[in-house]
């Protein structure tokens, strides 16, 4: 099983998990250039691979707005090279392809989660080339490649990076707890609201997803819970026991955004269900930044 990506913050914790239940995973990262066919096609016939986890890509959509160009290569380009070989050398296999909740936009506050029927209208210049690669995998899925497309919402967990809102802020306040730091933290919109999960259910998702008795489809993946941001920073203010002054960083501000998955049509495909705690993800992060911040 080859998984692309597997050095990133999502690819190191499927790795371990596709290991425990039974895999064989054969992880790939910047090594292998998957804008490149040829290089994907040796790859495949050296690993032999009966399925794959496509998670290459460039994920931060800070980054991507000030790097659109190679966001667009990575994630998109990227994503076509690995469908072109695998259908060209590894037909039969399963793909699951990792697209993005981002895809779907916006939605008002108190609006009906999205399910997989929304339309695509992407806002920002990573949800635009995640929404273009999604639909590339769906013009394979329908030439017969065994894609399945699944768009995760937001996730964190230990080993993030603090491109990302909830590792932003337990960074900080590691810092300030461990005296590194003035007692001021610095803030995007905090009236914000994302569906957020553990990366441990996240992974857990993918692995079922791999199973060929899953149908090959279009699956959300999502808490189908919204959260404040404000929220989630005063819980992580709770955990490391520091109340700071709070300052927006006009880099870091976005316009407010409401979006919330539906992921019924997971469950019932695969029995999936979110089993970790918010509150225990949190204080899992908070302690992964505490220890980076003592190692330091």
């Amino acid at each position: 099983m080859l998984v692309t990506g597997s050095l990133g913050f999502v690819g190191q914790h499927l790795m371990r998990r596709l290991a425990e239940v039974g895999h064989e995973p054969v992880g790939r990262d910047r090594e292998l250039d998957v804008t490149d066919v040829g290089a994907l096609e040796a790859a495949l016939d050296t690993i032999d691979p009966d399925a794959a986890v496509h998670l290459a890509a460039q994920a931060s959509v800070a980054v991507a707005a000030e790097a659109q160009e190679l966001t667009s290569r990575v994630n998109f380009l990227g994503s076509r090279g690995v469908l072109e070989a695998f259908s060209r050398r590894r037909p039969g296999a399963r793909i699951v392809f990792v697209g993005s909740g981002e895809v779907y936009g916006l939605t008002e506050p108190g609006a009906a989660p999205f399910d997989e029927s929304a339309p695509l209208r992407p806002r920002s210049a990573y949800a635009r080339t995640k929404a273009c690669a999604d639909l590339l995998a769906g013009d394979y899925a329908a030439r017969g490649l065994d894609v399945v497309r699944v768009r995760p919402f937001s996730h964190t967990g230990p080993g993030q990076t603090d491109t990302f809102v909830v590792p932003s802020f337990a960074k900080q306040l590691a810092e300030i707890a461990a005296g590194r730091r003035e007692p001021l933290l610095q803030v995007g919109n905090l009236e914000s609201v994302r569906d957020l999960l553990d990366v441990e259910d996240v992974v857990e998702a993918y692995t079922r997803l791999l199973d060929p008795e899953v149908p090959a489809g279009v699956y959300n993946l999502a808490s189908g819970v919204g959260r404040r941001i404000a929220d989630v920073l005063q819980a992580l203010t709770d955990h490391a026991g520091v109340e700071p002054r709070i300052e927006i960083d006009p880099n870091k501000h976005r316009p407010t955004d409401h979006g919330v998955g539906n992921a019924d049509r997971l469950r019932r495909a695969t029995g999936w269900e979110p089993r970790v705690d918010f509150d225990v993800t949190l204080a899992r992060v908070f302690n992964d930044w505490r220890e980076r911040i003592r190692a330091a």
